[in-house]
């Protein structure tokens, strides 16, 4: 395997963005064959051994996955309450990382990637990367939902701009929701509904950016096909596996 530069390799192994791995760098947590690395510096995946801390990092194979996250399943590697987590229900998840994380009451389509860059990307408000849920929803007529819905409504005083929205008739009164969002920003869907005066019941992701959840059952997961790994990355202006 080619020498790389240090970022990169950082990057690569799903332990920063390159960003970040400059700040780890510059920090002095970062180790090259034992001593402190510096910025621009190279190394081989092969021979070189860089530590972060005490850890020894090693270049992952990359790889992307699309898991269903199932209800009561929390995104994080380890939970101090014991609950499930989305680390436990995939095997083999050496140098992976989640991309975008899903509160333990939403369902839906959550991506995981060894490409520490790419999640950076994916999920930094710069590269406007599109997120779809469905949500079933009460408390307000579906008339106002639509309503509101299509006005102004801020959280934490910043105005929410769904990129589209789609309000239907559910059963009991209830509505079905449809946004499709370009921001993250944490449990987002619900505090909007919450703005607008109602409350979300049930809430799924069903993509994000080209990747689809589609027929993907509950707990399960399935690699990427090559024709969405490639839109991933160009949609964040990448070519595959580089990592700036």
């Amino acid at each position: 395997m080619a020498v790389m530069r240090l970022q990169r390799f950082l990057a690569r192994a799903g332990v920063a963005s390159r960003r970040q791995a400059e700040e780890l760098i510059t920090s002095g947590k970062v180790k090259v064959d034992g001593k402190p690395a510096e910025l621009g510096m190279s190394v081989d995946p092969e021979t070189s051994r860089v530590t972060v801390g005490r850890k020894v990092i090693h270049l992952a194979e990359r790889r992307w996955l699309a898991f269903h996250k199932p209800l009561g399943v929390v995104t994080t590697a380890d939970d101090e309450q014991g609950r499930r987590t989305v680390f436990d229900l995939i095997p083999d998840t050496l140098g992976l990382t989640y991309v975008g994380r899903l509160d333990v009451a939403t369902t839906g389509l959550l991506l995981l990637t060894t490409d520490g860059e790419a999640v950076h990307r994916l999920t930094h408000p710069k590269y406007r990367i599109p997120r779809r849920y469905i949500a079933l929803v009460h408390g307000v007529s579906t008339a106002d939902l639509a309503t509101r819905a299509a006005g102004v409504v801020k959280v934490d005083e910043r105005p929410v701009v769904p990129s589209r929205v789609q309000v239907k008739p559910g059963r009991d009164g209830r509505s079905i929701l449809e946004v499709t969002l370009v921001e993250g920003r944490n449990r987002i869907v619900r505090r909007w509904v919450e703005a607008m005066g109602a409350k979300v019941e049930r809430l799924a992701r069903v993509s994000y950016g080209p990747v689809r959840l589609d027929d993907l059952a509950a707990g399960q997961w399935r690699p990427l096909t090559p024709t969405e790994e490639r839109a991933i990355y160009r949609a964040i202006g990448m070519k595959i596996g580089e990592a700036e």
